[in-house]
Protein backbone atom coordinates (compact mmCIF):
# COMPACT_ATOMS: atom_id res chain seq x y z
CA UNK A 1 0.00 0.00 0.00
CA UNK A 2 1.35 3.56 -0.59
CA UNK A 3 2.94 5.92 1.67
CA UNK A 4 -0.23 8.19 1.72
CA UNK A 5 -3.94 8.43 1.57
CA UNK A 6 -5.06 11.53 0.95
CA UNK A 7 -8.99 12.93 0.67
CA UNK A 8 -9.03 16.48 -1.69
CA UNK A 9 -12.52 18.02 -2.13
CA UNK A 10 -13.92 14.51 -1.80
CA UNK A 11 -11.44 13.04 -4.20
CA UNK A 12 -9.62 10.40 -2.99
CA UNK A 13 -5.87 9.44 -3.99
CA UNK A 14 -2.48 7.50 -2.86
CA UNK A 15 0.80 8.89 -3.52
CA UNK A 16 4.33 6.39 -2.96
CA UNK A 17 6.75 9.06 -1.72
CA UNK A 18 10.19 8.77 -3.04
CA UNK A 19 13.60 10.49 -3.05
CA UNK A 20 16.38 9.93 -5.31
CA UNK A 21 19.91 11.82 -5.98
CA UNK A 22 20.40 10.35 -9.25
CA UNK A 23 18.20 9.28 -12.28
CA UNK A 24 17.37 5.87 -10.40
CA UNK A 25 13.86 5.04 -8.67
CA UNK A 26 13.53 2.71 -6.06
CA UNK A 27 10.44 1.27 -6.59
CA UNK A 28 9.42 -2.39 -5.51
CA UNK A 29 7.80 -4.85 -7.20
CA UNK A 30 5.14 -5.19 -4.80
CA UNK A 31 4.62 -1.25 -4.67
CA UNK A 32 4.53 -1.31 -8.73
CA UNK A 33 1.71 -4.11 -8.45
CA UNK A 34 -0.11 -2.43 -6.41
CA UNK A 35 -0.14 1.05 -8.19
CA UNK A 36 -0.94 -0.41 -11.12
CA UNK A 37 -3.36 -2.79 -9.68
CA UNK A 38 -5.61 0.51 -8.40
CA UNK A 39 -4.82 2.30 -11.50
CA UNK A 40 -6.53 -0.38 -13.60
CA UNK A 41 -9.43 -0.64 -11.60
CA UNK A 42 -10.07 3.13 -11.66
CA UNK A 43 -8.75 4.57 -9.13
CA UNK A 44 -5.87 7.56 -8.94
CA UNK A 45 -2.62 6.75 -7.73
CA UNK A 46 0.87 8.71 -8.42
CA UNK A 47 4.60 8.34 -7.10
CA UNK A 48 5.83 12.31 -5.81
CA UNK A 49 9.69 12.06 -5.91
CA UNK A 50 11.78 14.67 -4.36
CA UNK A 51 15.36 15.23 -5.91
CA UNK A 52 17.09 17.21 -2.82
CA UNK A 53 19.81 18.11 -4.83
CA UNK A 54 17.98 20.16 -6.79
CA UNK A 55 14.70 20.66 -4.66
CA UNK A 56 12.56 19.27 -7.58
CA UNK A 57 9.69 17.55 -7.47
CA UNK A 58 8.50 14.38 -10.41
CA UNK A 59 5.03 13.19 -9.88
CA UNK A 60 3.89 10.03 -12.10
CA UNK A 61 1.09 8.55 -12.72
CA UNK A 62 0.75 4.59 -11.33
CA UNK A 63 0.36 3.35 -14.85
CA UNK A 64 4.61 4.56 -14.69
CA UNK A 65 5.73 2.25 -11.94
CA UNK A 66 7.23 -0.19 -14.15
CA UNK A 67 9.34 2.20 -16.18
CA UNK A 68 10.20 4.13 -13.14
CA UNK A 69 11.59 0.93 -11.61
CA UNK A 70 13.36 -0.36 -14.78
CA UNK A 71 14.61 3.49 -15.92
CA UNK A 72 14.45 5.35 -13.47
CA UNK A 73 13.12 9.38 -14.01
CA UNK A 74 13.94 9.91 -17.53
CA UNK A 75 12.81 6.33 -18.45
CA UNK A 76 9.21 7.93 -17.39
CA UNK A 77 6.37 10.25 -18.40
CA UNK A 78 5.77 12.55 -15.66
CA UNK A 79 5.36 16.34 -14.72
CA UNK A 80 8.75 18.29 -13.18
CA UNK A 81 7.32 20.81 -10.50
CA UNK A 82 9.55 23.51 -8.85
CA UNK A 83 7.58 23.92 -5.65
CA UNK A 84 4.77 22.37 -4.00
CA UNK A 85 2.29 24.90 -5.07
CA UNK A 86 3.00 24.33 -8.55
CA UNK A 87 2.23 20.51 -8.00
CA UNK A 88 -0.93 21.50 -5.94
CA UNK A 89 -2.08 23.17 -8.59
CA UNK A 90 -2.04 20.88 -11.43
CA UNK A 91 -3.07 18.25 -8.75
CA UNK A 92 -6.52 20.04 -8.24
CA UNK A 93 -6.50 20.46 -11.56
CA UNK A 94 -6.13 16.97 -12.69
CA UNK A 95 -8.32 15.29 -9.82
CA UNK A 96 -11.07 17.38 -11.06
CA UNK A 97 -11.32 16.09 -15.07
Amino acid sequence: MPDVHIVWDGKPFWMELKTTKSNSVNVSPQQVAWNMAYWARGGSSFYLIKAPATSLLYLFEADQGPSLAASGLSGSEGREFKSLAALWEYLAARLAA
